[in-house]
């Protein structure tokens, strides 16, 4: 299913503070389309990278973790 023509629904994680470096997500194309769309939330118009399911979340699992560094 093409995510193009699908409505994002953006959310930006309660532990963002109001420092200008968050990112937000669209969760509501996770089931139809396996897909979490992601983009800068200082560009709101700006590029979307589509990341599949399973990838972001290995991503934020390694990031709860810790076993990404901060640098």
């Amino acid at each position: 299913m093409a995510t193009d023509s699908l409505p994002l629904i953006w959310f930006k994680s309660s532990y963002s503070g109001n420092g200008g470096s968050c990112i937000e997500v669209a969760t509501n194309l996770v089931a139809s389309c396996d897909t979490v769309p992601v983009r800068d939330s200082k560009n709101p118009n700006g590029p979307v990278l589509n990341f599949p399911t399973a990838a972001f979340s290995s991503f934020v699992t390694s990031l709860k973790r810790g076993q990404l560094g901060s640098d």
